[in-house]
């Protein structure tokens, strides 16, 4: 994490909070089992016999997606569009607005997708968005971002609730708050699903 840092400023400085942060996002974002989409096209392409590197171009193409890792920048990009349209001190029924307009595809990608709700496998909560949310929180207080870290929170809770009301239980994925780190960090967007390749090809290694 330090060295992806120092690589990418052109001072090589950071701070270690943000060292343990971009750390830790890397290690949420590692495998966590074979019933993953990539994970599962790792398995799939190499049970053919074919060779380690076409078996990882085709479990890259997998993750790019913007239902699997490739949510993170369609999270970020959702979130502020949002944050245009209503702003950070959008009341909760204002917030609750623009969701149902999501859900109705009359606003965003038009998709009626909320990015970063909902997981596969983590129906109830997602443990790995719960422990970076509470490190996200460390870091808005130092960057000075509180109030987008409070929008954020406030938009979880309403996105949560709306849901619910439609019949929906689901839960904020490791993607809702990732993205939000990226951009604490200072990381281009063009990075973010990169960086979760990077953790997870270890796995599929």
């Amino acid at each position: 994490a330090e060295n992806i840092l120092h690589i990418l400023r052109a001072d090589s400085k950071f701070t270690p909070l943000e060292a343990k942060l971009l750390d830790t996002a890397l290690i949420l974002h590692m495998e966590h089992g074979g019933g993953n989409n990539s994970t599962f096209t790792t398995h799939l392409v190499s049970s053919s016999g074919t060779d380690t590197y076409s078996a990882i171009a085709a479990s890259l193409g997998s993750l790019k997606g913007p239902k699997h890792g490739g949510a993170n920048i369609r999270c970020s990009e959702m979130i502020s569009a949002i944050e245009k349209e209503i702003g950070l001190k959008a009341s909760d029924a204002q917030i609750k607005q623009v969701i149902k307009r999501i859900l109705d595809k009359d606003f965003y990608d038009h998709t009626g997708l909320v990015y970063g709700l909902g997981h596969a496998v983590y129906t109830v909560s997602d443990p790995r968005a719960d422990l970076l949310k509470t490190c996200c929180e460390k870091l808005a207080k130092q960057k000075k971002r509180e109030d987008e870290y409070e929008f954020l929170t406030r938009f979880e809770k309403v996105a949560k609730e709306t849901l619910a009301g439609n019949g929906k239980t689901l839960s904020n994925n490791v993607d809702f708050y990732s993205g939000f780190v990226y951009d604490m960090l200072g990381i281009p967007m063009e990075l973010y699903t990169p960086l979760f390749a990077v953790a997870r090809v270890m796995g599929w290694s």
